[in-house]
């Protein structure tokens, strides 16, 4: 399975940028794993918030398959124990989709427009973290999903 990751902004940190690589390595036994960062818009006016999310929207269903499953972070998306979030992984894999994208948004979030296209929408924890976190924890949980699937120790 193709596994591809929209991510608005660029990762600064080291420390995630190390984290995010060590996952991808990690991943590539298992699935083929792409990450295709997208610029933010800045926002310059609070105002202007939807106008530039729509504008983002564009950039991101501009990458994505008419046949990929989507699913999209979002605050208000359905939470998933690991377990639970491997056999999400595993029934979209059996469904016999060849591409399962993932879309992070900006820190103001997503537009209406990319919920919409979104097959599933997955929340990662009702703990706030720093945007750029979301993109390490996604690659490790999905790291964690195929040790899961393989009965292969990792998880506990």
């Amino acid at each position: 399975m193709k596994i591809k990751i929209i991510a608005l902004g660029k990762i600064k940190e080291k420390f995630l940028k190390d984290g995010i690589e060590e996952f991808l390595k990690r991943l590539r036994p298992y699935a083929q794993v792409e990450i295709t960062e997208l610029m933010p818009i800045e926002i310059k006016d609070d105002n202007l918030t939807s106008k530039v999310l729509d504008e983002e929207a564009e950039k991101i269903l501009s990458n994505i398959k008419q046949d990929s499953y989507v699913i999209t972070l979002e605050i208000l998306g359905k939470q998933l124990s690991s377990e639970e979030f491997a056999s999400k992984i595993e029934e979209i894999t059996n469904s016999g989709i060849s591409e399962l994208v993932f879309v992070i948004g900006s820190s103001c979030g997503l537009s209406p427009k990319v919920s919409q296209r979104a097959d599933f929408k997955l929340s990662i924890s009702k703990m706030t973290f720093l945007h750029q976190f979301a993109r390490l924890l996604l690659v490790e949980q999905i790291y964690r999903a195929f040790k899961i699937l393989k009965n292969e120790t990792y998880h506990k």
